[in-house]
């Protein structure tokens, strides 16, 4: 029988369920860099993957973040972050949640920390009132206004949108036609994901053949604090409650490659579901790119241990 340590949390709304490592039940990936050690985990520990954030003991929305001890020195953890069909290469949501478990246990005070993750460093900046932000890795628009055509209740369908690295690979549709509310979420995943299929089958990918994983749509905000509203469609066919981290950090790379985000203005970003993310850049010092700041809020909702019994014909997670 194993047992698995878990500190579960929500960042504006999309869950976070942290893996204790240290506390044992996780098998040793070994001394190497993160990337190194995500390679091991899907290669030899998807069954955990599994395990940890599919039903019976998650579901689709969760997003796991196994909490490691770094590499760098100079960082306080190391994160690899899974979801329901595989490792994810970054995640902002799970970053700040990670950095409010941090502090729960008593690891971290207000200040600014470094975090190590698959694709580069980001710095997490607490503050005494338990406000979090995250400094993202390099974000920038890779194509503008790349068409795609695509199938959706049985009429033939054409928009365009830009492909974008925000720690993953985006497609950004400003012009779809759908409502973005709560009521519409069932067809809003349909589109979404047929837009998804239609990339895949046409070819279409992000730098050195990327894979654009997420969807993104965007419309007009019902809060009056925002500048926008959207819908993200998330590698296992979930939608992000959040505003996404990852998937603002693009889209602010897009605004910013149109002239219409200058470095240090805010961006305020709301959810599907209402949440809010505050969003500001900086340039890098590689010409086209950001460096993005994420803000946001998270809140434990549990700590406790998952068992994995070896008599349990699902004790590795229903998969997709």
């Amino acid at each position: 029988m194993l047992r698995i340590p878990i500190i579960d949390s929500h960042t504006e709304g999309e869950p976070t369920r942290v893996v204790l490592a240290s506390r044992g039940g996780f098998p040793d990936l070994g001394a190497g860099t993160v990337a190194e050690r995500a390679r091991v985990f899907r290669e030899r520990f998807d069954h955990l993957r599994s395990a940890i954030v599919n039903e019976p003991r998650g579901h689709d929305a969760i997003v796991g973040a196994l909490l490691l001890p770094p590499a760098n020195p100079r960082a306080v953890a190391a994160v690899i972050f899974f979801n329901n069909v595989g490792l994810l290469n970054a995640c902002g949501h799970g970053t700040i949640g990670l950095a409010a478990t941090l502090a729960h246990l008593n690891q971290i005070t207000p200040g600014s920390h470094l975090v190590e993750t698959p694709v580069g460093e980001v710095t997490i900046q607490l503050s005494p009132s338990g406000d979090i932000s995250i400094e993202n890795v390099p974000s920038y628009r890779h194509a503008h206004a790349v068409p795609v055509e695509f199938a959706f209740e049985g009429a033939r369908h054409r928009v365009t949108g830009d492909i974008a690295w925000g720690g993953n690979w985006f497609f950004l549709v400003n012009n779809h036609g759908q409502e973005l509310a709560i009521p519409n979420i069932d067809r809003l995943t349909a589109y979404t994901w047929s837009i998804r299929r239609a990339l895949t089958h046409a070819g279409i990918t992000g730098k050195d053949n990327g894979e654009i994983d997420h969807i993104e749509l965007f419309g007009p905000p019902s809060r009056a604090d925002c500048d926008s509203k959207n819908f993200v469609l998330c590698p296992g066919k979930a939608y992000d409650r959040s505003p996404c981290g990852t998937g603002t950090s693009a889209k602010m790379a897009c605004l910013h490659a149109d002239g219409k985000l200058a470095p240090g203005q805010e961006w305020r970003q709301e959810s599907i579901i209402g949440s809010r993310f505050t969003g500001r850049l900086r340039l890098d010092s590689m010409p086209g790119r950001i460096i993005p700041t994420i803000s946001g809020r998270a809140f434990i909702t549990a700590e406790s241990t998952l068992v994995l019994d070896d008599s349990d014909p699902f004790k590795h997670g229903i998969r997709p």
